[in-house]
């Protein structure tokens, strides 16, 4: 049905609510890289009105820290461009703090936690090579 995939990749080691607000921040990036994957407001029986949501399926998957490197290595490489959390926006409290703590790393010694993805579905599945579906 879809040309592309979606992935999150979660390094294995995070506490359940990092867990969840990696996941929640990096699927705005997605969102924000993506504004045709948001589909039509919903709507209840009754005319209430709610967000609108992505129209494409979003997996979640895990890895530990030397893959999520890895992931993180390829996909730069392939050029695809991704939403990145790394392990210092834990410790600050807004945009510009995370921006600012992100600017201090390079890719090859970033503490990436959490990385996002949205690209041709073959190409998604190379760089997440070594992920495995979240449990």
């Amino acid at each position: 049905m879809f040309d592309t995939k979606i992935a999150i990749v979660l390094r294995n080691d995070l506490q359940s609510w990092q867990k969840l607000n990696v996941t929640a921040f990096l699927s705005t990036g997605i969102a924000g890289q993506n504004p045709d994957i948001i589909g039509e407001a919903y709507r209840d029986r009754t005319g209430n009105v709610y967000n609108a949501l992505s129209i494409q399926p979003i997996i979640v998957l895990s890895a530990d820290k030397e893959s999520i490197a890895a992931i993180h290595r390829r996909s730069l490489e392939r050029g695809v461009t991704s939403s990145i959390f790394i392990k210092e926006m834990f410790s600050t409290g807004h945009d510009a703090a995370n921006r600012a703590v992100f600017a201090e790393f390079a890719p090859e010694d970033a503490k990436v936690v959490g990385i996002a993805l949205r690209a041709e579905k073959k190409i998604v599945d190379k760089i997440t090579k070594g992920a495995s579906m979240h449990a």
